[in-house]
């Protein structure tokens, strides 16, 4: 499936496409790739003086970030990513904002972030302060603020350090000092929990699991994955304090944004150059070969936006075994609907103005979910997030229309079989008549709870993992986070264990990216790490 989106135009009208000529054959650096980690890393250096080049293999630049029309004229969909509180709450917006608001981008927010609504028709929702959170989540979650953001740093500097460095070991130095020994044991030790045991132990409410277990899905595990845990207190606290934040206009500002920082630099960033070789030689990365046999030069390093895969499998001779180990996770779901009127919820009112609503009936309906997907089975009863950007954003529609975003993220890549018994699956691909008929199935969960969604879609479009790989090759077998987050491809352990961190075998070549540490989303934490490492 071919997606033609606003961001194609804009960026042929930026510039980055008619720009192949000899300025781009000699660079400082090479970046392939153009996702969020690509172009924050290529902005931030050519602040600094570096000559960028950016090449992208497909016709528009942003990776998982796309705005399109997908279904109606009018109807501004982000078709992958949607949600950017990494992004705001991260270093490199920190650097770049101010330059990038200069250059069109607004963002807004809203304090009704997230809710999860149970089957029965109630709901419990994540909001903006502390006491309110109360209210919802229970007593417990005054005493969880106050302890997480005790060692907030150190919980953050987790996801934002080059943990196979020397900023690294400062970090557990720093760790050591505060905590001491045992201290230091216990907070690892909370590190590596699962979402269940953190979330079973912590707080009474079975409402209050049900609330935060779905989003330990939004970090490629599941409830009951080592870290889990610690990426529920992570996530639970940023949402508190930075909400759901989206661009005004789509996601593909911050891309245009982005690529308008790094020409006004006198940056590159070009589509349609699909790179199939990283030249090496004398052991050092000094370029790359496009796939028509064009060579373009690097003098100082080539930063590789891709999956180990894609590294080591297509891209680097004599590694091939480093992508063969590599493993990737659960596959997703897109379904994009356009509305000729807002959905009305049943139940509270909330519901309507929440940016992210989860389906689910708790913790034990996330975690069987999981668990079927992983066996190969369609779940019974998915975990279906109900994103709304209209509640933040009312420029994506036309006025008095609805748009939802919708996502579901425990599906198999090779389908065995349906855990409800309902689906003729077929020889285990992703046909367009499972896509639909699987997509009919959360449509009708969804209208259980919006009596008038059924009549008011003018439009519906489904994404499969087999369309989600077509669209963008590190969508591989449509896992939407570039590599299985289990606990051995993980932290330290990201990508590989035998080769953490950014560095490759060979020098010059530095890996960003979701497959790379601190993983996926939207806050180009990867990316951030390898600019500040090559800036020194």
């Amino acid at each position: 499936m071919r997606l033609r989106t606003q961001s194609t135009r804009r960026a042929a009208r930026l510039g980055g496409t008619r720009l192949r000529s000899e300025r781009a054959a000699n660079h400082d650096a090479v970046v392939v790739g153009s996702g969020i980690n690509s172009l924050a890393c290529a902005a931030l250096l050519a602040r600094r003086g570096w000559s960028v080049l950016v090449l992208e293999r497909e016709d528009e630049l942003g990776g998982a970030i796309r705005t399109a029309e997908l279904t109606e004229p009018g109807y501004l969909h982000d078709v992958f990513s949607a949600w950017h509180p990494l992004w705001v709450g991260g270093a490199a917006h920190a650097e770049l904002g101010a330059e990038l608001a200069e250059r069109g981008l607004e963002y807004v927010n809203t304090d009704l972030p997230t809710a999860t609504l149970f089957p029965d028709g109630e709901a419990a929702f994540l909001l903006r302060s502390t006491e309110a959170n109360a209210q919802e989540l229970g007593p417990e979650w005054p005493g969880v603020v106050e302890s997480f953001a005790a060692n907030a740093d150190l919980a953050f500097g987790v996801l934002g350090t080059e943990l196979w460095s020397r900023d690294g070991l400062k970090l557990g130095l720093r760790a050591y000092r505060r905590l001491g020994r045992r201290g230091l044991v216990e907070f690892a030790g909370t590190v590596l929990s699962s979402s269940r045991d953190w979330l079973t132990s912590t707080f009474a409410s079975e409402r209050a699991h049900g609330l935060l277990a779905p989003w330990v899905l939004h970090t490629g595990l599941g409830p009951d994955a080592a870290a889990s845990g610690f990426m529920t207190q992570v996530i639970g606290f940023a949402v508190q304090e930075g909400g759901m934040p989206i661009p005004r206009g789509g996601g593909a500002r911050l891309v245009d944004a982005l690529v308008r920082l790094i020409e006004d630099r006198g940056g590159v960033c070009e589509t349609g150059r699909d790179v199939d070789r990283v030249l090496v030689e004398d052991g050092r990365a000094r370029g790359v070969r496009l796939a028509g046999g064009e060579e373009l030069r690097a003098r100082r390093a080539v930063i590789a936006n891709v999956t180990p895969t894609q590294l080591y499998g297509r891209l680097l001779e004599g590694h091939e075994e480093l992508g063969r180990r590599f493993r990737y996770g659960r596959s997703e779901m897109q379904i994009h609907f356009a509305l000729s009127e807002p959905p009305r919820w049943e139940g509270d009112e909330r519901l309507g103005r929440t940016a992210i609503v989860h389906l689910t009936p708790g913790l034990d309906g996330v975690s069987r979910a999981v668990n079927e997907a992983e066996r190969g089975l369609l779940p019974a009863e998915a975990t279906v997030v109900v994103g709304q950007p209209l509640t933040i954003d009312s420029s994506r529609a036309p006025e008095g229309a609805g748009l939802l975003w919708i996502q579901l993220q425990e599906l198999p890549w090779h389908v065995k079989g349906d855990a409800a018994g309902e689906l003729d699956t077929g020889d285990g691909a992703w046909t367009e008549e499972l896509r639909e008929r699987y997509a009919d199935r959360i449509q009708a969960r969804i209208a259980r709870h919006v009596p008038n969604l059924e009549s008011a879609i003018r439009k519906r479009v489904v994404l499969s993992p087999a369309d989600l790989q077509a669209a963008n090759v590190n969508l591989h077998h449509g896992d939407p986070y570039s590599g299985s987050l289990a606990l051995d491809q993980n932290l330290l352990w990201r990508p590989l264990p035998s080769r953490p961190g950014h560095r490759t075998p060979v020098k010059g070549l530095w890996q960003i990216g979701a497959s790379t540490h601190p993983g996926p989303g939207l806050g180009a934490g990867s990316g951030t790490l390898v600019a500040k490492r090559l800036l020194r």
